[in-house]
């Protein structure tokens, strides 16, 4: 595998990395609250889709700020999080499809294509090293 394949793999891994460091935190804050997945799931299941999106956008954009990317980068990456979020809380809200659990298949499936698709359309932004050299200020 080329040294710019493995960049890129390695950028798509971080990103994923940050995103369950997101939920994990959303989830241990959760519980701090006294409330559950499931609690969300069954009262108010559009606000635990978003609440989940940002958990999981939220860490994975400040990895991406760290690592040297861009503002436009980052919406990028944001739009590939929160418009499958949008999709499936249309699909619940017109009844369509109603089952939270395959909804959460389905929302964390198309994000994962989505960023991929994202990160294919623009790859010298994924493949080059953003890293701010040592002892540079932010």
């Amino acid at each position: 595998m080329s040294s710019s394949a493995k960049r890129f793999l390695s950028h798509y891994v971080e990103m994923v990395a940050a995103m369950f460091l997101g939920m994990g935190v959303l989830g241990i804050g959760m519980a701090a609250m006294g409330t559950s997945w499931h609690a969300l799931t069954e009262d108010v299941p559009a606000l635990m889709f978003m609440g989940m999106a940002t958990a999981m956008t939220l860490p994975m954009v400040g990895w991406m700020l760290y690592r040297g990317h861009r503002w436009r980068a980052n919406a990028e990456m944001s739009a590939a999080m929160f418009v499958p979020t949008f999709a499936v809380i249309g699909l619940l809200w017109t009844e369509l499809l109603t089952d939270t659990g395959a909804l959460m298949a389905v929302e964390h499936v198309a994000m994962l294509l989505a960023m991929a698709g994202v990160m294919l359309l623009r790859p010298a932004e994924y493949i080059h090293h953003h890293g701010r050299p040592a002892g540079a200020e932010r």
